[in-house]
């Protein structure tokens, strides 16, 4: 419990455990927020309308940047305002409220720790983490925190919000791709995972990150920001903020789905900055396949004259060497290329 940021109040130095290499760090740039990122603004177009140009427009921005934003999604704003206010509301709790979820273990179903992988990295990032499963709601939400009294309710609404709401983008990108209606249902997004993410006021942001640079293992992820910017998308070798934008939600392109679209559809690199003055706190649903499932590029966008990119696999493989690829900077697609 020690080891969490959010309880080391008023540090006024960045610990040498949390310094990174020099050519690691964020240094002293600015990043001013990014317009050119995609925001698709759904509107009525969950009733139906202009579908065609919504599944262009997301196709577009899944191939151009790997990330787009959406607003006028469905999600409650109030719903939305609550997940936020009673996740600031855990990291705020007395330590001894959340001993008991402590971990250092990744395979622990529901935990929270500081950074990473904080007993195996060099370097620690400058972030507190709660993660949990909650799907099915009725199989996990027993384990998830009692405190605040009202987590249970706000975030099992909200997860079942999110991934209704994945589920219809998955849709439509399947639509997009060519695919018959629901192809990424069942097992191929069997397994949804929320991942709070805290990242207290840092003395120093020029020396360390909140997260590192890189891809997210899963299909999509939908992020909530809140008002502080610190998310960062790499594009075309700058990097970009990307602007919290009300009531909107970040949404991002995993591996599987650049994996199975043959390399059509791109998950960008992003990073995480740490803020001088204020804490900012996120919250992220991700959507994995099954640890069983057989991932690979999908037999109907090859033929003769297209060629399978990445050779197939088993989803919970696919875990493991990303675990142990993306800490050292090894890009995690690497071994599962075809060469030709």
């Amino acid at each position: 419990m020690e080891k969490l940021i959010s309880g080391r109040s008023h540090l006024p130095f960045v610990p040498e455990s949390f310094i990174l290499p020099p050519e690691s760090r964020p240094g002293q740039t600015k990043f001013p927020p990014c317009d050119s990122i995609p925001v698709i603004d759904l509107g009525g177009q969950q009733l139906g309308f202009d579908r065609a140009q919504l599944v262009k427009q997301i196709i577009q921005a899944s191939q151009e940047f790997g990330f787009f934003q959406l607003t006028n999604h469905g999600v409650s704003e109030k719903l939305m305002h609550d997940v936020l206010d009673v996740a600031n509301e855990f990291f705020g709790l007395p330590a001894k409220d959340k001993e008991s979820l402590y971990s250092e273990d990744p395979k622990q179903t529901c935990r929270v720790h500081t950074s990473i992988n904080y007993d195996r990295e060099k370097v620690h990032y400058w972030r507190d983490n709660l993660r949990h499963p909650c799907h099915p709601l009725e199989e996990h939400m027993p384990f998830w925190p009692e405190k605040p009294p009202h987590y249970r309710e706000v975030i099992g609404s909200y997860s079942a919000g999110v991934r209704k709401l994945s589920l219809w983008i998955l849709d439509l990108i399947g639509e997009g791709l060519g695919l018959e209606s629901g192809y990424f249902r069942d097992e191929l997004s069997q397994v949804q995972f929320i991942s709070v993410n805290h990242y207290p006021p840092c003395p120093d942001p020029s020396l360390t990150l909140g997260l590192p640079k890189h891809c997210d293992p899963n299909l999509i992820t939908l992020v909530l920001q809140g008002k502080v910017q610190g998310l960062q998308v790499l594009k075309d070798g700058q990097w970009l903020a990307v602007e919290p934008l009300p009531n909107a939600f970040v949404v991002n392109i995993g591996y599987m789905l650049q994996i199975m679209s043959n390399g059509k559809l791109s998950s960008a690199e992003h990073r995480v900055m740490t803020n001088k003055e204020v804490a900012r706190t996120t919250v992220s649903s991700f959507l994995y396949p099954s640890n069983t499932c057989r991932v690979g590029p999908l037999k109907t966008l090859l033929c003769d004259c297209i060629r399978p990119l990445y050779r197939d696999f088993v989803f919970k493989d696919f875990l493991s060497t990303y675990a142990d690829d993306t800490p050292v900077g090894v890009p995690p697609l690497e071994r599962y290329k075809i060469q030709y």
